[in-house]
């Protein structure tokens, strides 16, 4: 280990309270930069300074840092539909993943810039996996931010939006069920065939679908799309009624206004 002296301690101190950088500070007194860090800290602590956390560290619900709701609705139906935060036993920080289709880049770029809206302060990445990357982010508190997370399938437990969660959907409805339908829904064109004048003509129209096998995941959707004025009907697949559609042209043309096919 390398030792300094008094001297260039002090001196170190005397640059950092005069405004020097770190690294200049470093780069002067040829001391290592975590050296120099751990100065300050020791002196600001003996000093009574209070030591501000770093952005990166606070959170929305425990620190009270602004939240954008906008954004965290749309990574919401993101993270029920296609979502899940893992904290492996080597890391220090649990990691929120998003599994994102390659067919579908523009939404890879909108989750990404939903993600830095709702943590601007901790990196973001996309990490490439077969056929999809899984887009990442890393951050002490995103239990605090996705209170659903638990052991096990979102299927297999009660997914149920806190108080302050429903709030945000409230306000922020379409946001809401763009990411549900970016994640488990799609936009497709029907078709069916009438008689008309004795003539089989072949008509199609368009639809919205919503898919998931979590009971409670599917009615958050219905309830929004409620909430919005979009009718809407269960389909089953065999007997379990997973679809949600959606096929009134006039709720069709709601949907295409507010969240379109994806991209």
């Amino acid at each position: 280990m390398e030792f300094h002296s008094l001297e260039v301690r002090q001196t170190a101190l005397s640059l950092l309270r005069g405004g020097v950088r770190h690294a200049e500070v470093a780069r002067r007194l040829d001391v290592p930069l975590g050296t120099v860090g751990y100065w300050k800290h020791v002196d600001r602590a003996k000093r009574g300074e209070a030591i501000p956390t770093r952005p990166s560290l606070l959170c929305p619900r425990c620190d009270e840092r602004p939240l954008a709701c906008g954004a965290y609705a749309y990574l919401l139906g993101l993270y029920l539909g296609d979502g899940y935060i893992s904290h492996y036993a080597k890391h220090r920080t649990p990691s929120l993943m998003i599994t994102l289709d390659d067919a579908w880049p523009g939404i890879q770029d909108e989750a990404e810039a939903a993600v830095r809206a709702v943590f601007p302060y901790n990196a973001t990445c996309r990490v490439r996996t077969k056929g999809a990357h899984n887009l990442k982010v890393y951050f002490k508190h995103l239990t605090c931010l996705f209170p659903q997370h638990g052991p096990g399938k979102k299927h297999e437990r009660r997914i149920v939006l806190e108080d302050w969660q429903q709030e945000i959907v409230d306000a922020c409805p379409w946001e809401f069920l763009r990411g549900l339908i970016h994640s488990d829904g799609c936009r497709i064109t029907n078709w069916t065939t009438r008689i008309v004048g004795g003539v089989s003509k072949r008509y199609e129209y368009p639809r919205y679908f919503f898919t998931n096998t979590s009971d409670d995941i599917r009615r958050l959707c219905t309830d929004t799309l409620t909430r919005v004025g979009v009718r809407w009907t269960v389909l089953a697949r065999g007997s379990v009624p997973f679809n949600v559609s959606v096929a009134r042209r006039d709720c069709v043309a709601l949907m295409d206004a507010h969240i379109g096919p994806k991209h």
